[in-house]
């Protein structure tokens, strides 16, 4: 059962917690996690992008010289695709581009992946990371106190509003709560920081 050092937000230890050997200790399987990074992807896709059809763009629908005789290519309509501003053929329409993935394989990737971040050292437990003051500058003190290369992501229990509000100006930092944890913030974070509460609800979800 792997067990990790509980750190305060001045980088000393103060403890220590065991880890499911379930949900820390997985085999890193990097074709499910590609499966499931994909999948979040294609579900925040908005679907919106449109083009017109020559039944939608402007123009009359005239036929514009006689079939014959003239010596020029037959033309039926000035909206036809093959002119200047005239409709798109098999063009985007809106569409739903989100797709049902199972749960199952969903944890599974989201153990596989918190597995090999405990394995890199790229997971930081902590106490808590209050702070006295929504200020920028001391979110920023707090972090620099940790060797923190990259993208940092931060994952909360609780309400920690004042962190949230000091450390959103801060560039490859992101702050979350442990429900609204996805597999593709895992995967592109170089650090994970985590209090206890929330790694061990996190822990408890992804036991079931």
């Amino acid at each position: 059962m792997p067990e990790v050092e509980v750190k305060n937000i001045k980088n000393e230890v103060v403890g220590s917690i065991q880890l499911s050997e379930e949900v820390f200790g997985a085999a890193v399987n990097e074709p499910l996690i590609w499966e499931a990074v994909q999948h979040y992807l294609a579900n925040q896709r908005s679907g919106t992008h449109a083009t017109k059809t020559r039944a939608e763009v402007s123009g009359s629908g005239k036929k514009l010289w006689r079939q014959k005789g003239t010596g020029r290519a037959r033309i039926g309509s000035a909206r036809s695709p093959l002119w200047r501003h005239g409709g798109t053929i098999h063009g985007p329409k809106p569409r739903d581009y989100s797709y049902a993935f199972p749960k199952r394989k969903l944890r599974g990737a989201m153990k596989s992946a918190l597995s090999s971040k405990l394995a890199e050292s790229q997971l930081t437990v902590l106490e808590d990371f209050s702070v006295a003051q929504p200020k920028t500058k001391e979110v920023q003190a707090v972090l620099s106190k940790f060797d923190l290369p990259g993208k940092v992501l931060v994952v909360d229990a609780g309400d920690q509003k004042n962190f949230y509000l000091g450390a959103r100006n801060l560039p490859g930092v992101r702050y979350v709560r442990s429900g609204q944890l996805n597999i593709y913030e895992v995967v592109r974070s170089d650090s994970i920081f985590i209090t206890k509460d929330a790694l061990l609800r996190l822990q408890e979800v992804l036991s079931r």
